[in-house]
């Protein structure tokens, strides 16, 4: 039986912390909240297995992933009764997800900012949405109203959002990481790493440059990702603007102002038809 998906779920970011780190801010969260909340899980973390373990130690309601697949996760977790959504990119891993008794997928675009598939939003919407009976909720590409209504126009049942919250009064990231996204245009991101298999998209800067002329050249996967190791620490705590991975979607050229949280998701869903949110 398909459990309910809750309207609005707040992520703590996993990213490559180590499971103590995260499991102050799942405590921190129960002191503020008593709200669902969950943790977003980055497979290609050293700490995943130790995160998923903290996923079942402290019952956090809700796990997502992202970048790979969380097969080896899912029933510990669903015996923790966690709800799961893992990031797929594809309709193949949408399935297969489905097959293994997941309870949502987000299907995210390539326009997303962070680790990215091929397909754009506006492509793998619909076809995840038809492949699967489990309720998809669409990343990538999505700042404002027009892009809500857009993902649900396409099959989309939620939307999960990641660079307009960038710029938020709550988002505790450096504060030259959010002016990078505040002066960023339409075109002022680019995406690395295909040649190793794990494409991110982030705002340009010196790092990006460097990394998509050495993997012109032929460099090694593993004399890449060397180079990459601490820069989302660089961007995210120092601020370092050459040398920092400032990862970032492409609608980073539609967020003009710092907001709080609460304005951004009001203005985000001001105006929704009604039966939009009862649809089946």
């Amino acid at each position: 039986m398909q459990r309910q998906i809750l309207r609005r779920v707040g992520l703590i970011a996993g990213g490559s912390a180590p499971a103590e780190v995260i499991r102050k801010e799942v405590l921190k969260a129960r002191e503020l909240t008593d709200k669902t909340f969950g943790i977003n899980i980055m497979l290609m973390s050293p700490h995943s297995d130790d995160l998923a373990q903290l996923v079942c130690e402290e019952k956090v309601p809700v796990v997502t992933t992202g970048a790979g697949s969380p097969g080896k996760y899912i029933e510990m977790w669903k015996q923790a009764n966690t709800i799961i959504i893992p990031v797929i990119p594809s309709v193949a891993l949408a399935r297969r997800m489905e097959g293994m008794g997941v309870d949502a997928v987000v299907a995210e675009g390539c326009e997303a900012g962070g680790h990215i598939g091929e397909l754009t939003t506006l492509a793998l919407i619909p076809q995840v949405a038809d492949a699967v009976s489990i309720p998809v909720i669409a990343a990538g590409g999505i700042a404002d109203v027009r892009g809500v209504m857009a993902a649900f126009a396409l099959g989309a049942k939620g939307v999960q959002v990641g660079t307009r919250f960038l710029a938020s009064d709550e988002c505790q990231i450096h504060e030259n990481y959010k002016q990078m996204v505040l002066k960023a245009k339409d075109t002022d991101s680019a995406v690395t790493g295909r040649s190793t298999g794990h494409p991110v998209r982030s705002i340009k800067n010196r790092l990006t440059k460097k990394l998509k002329d050495l993997e012109s050249t032929g460099i090694s996967i593993e004399e890449l990702e060397a180079l990459t190791v601490g820069s989302l620490r660089k961007a995210a705590i120092d601020g370092e603007l050459e040398e920092g991975s400032f990862m970032a979607g492409q609608i980073a050229g539609m967020v003009k102002e710092i907001k709080p949280c609460r304005e951004i998701i009001k203005e985000m869903f001001e105006g929704m038809p009604l039966e939009i949110f009862f649809q089946k």
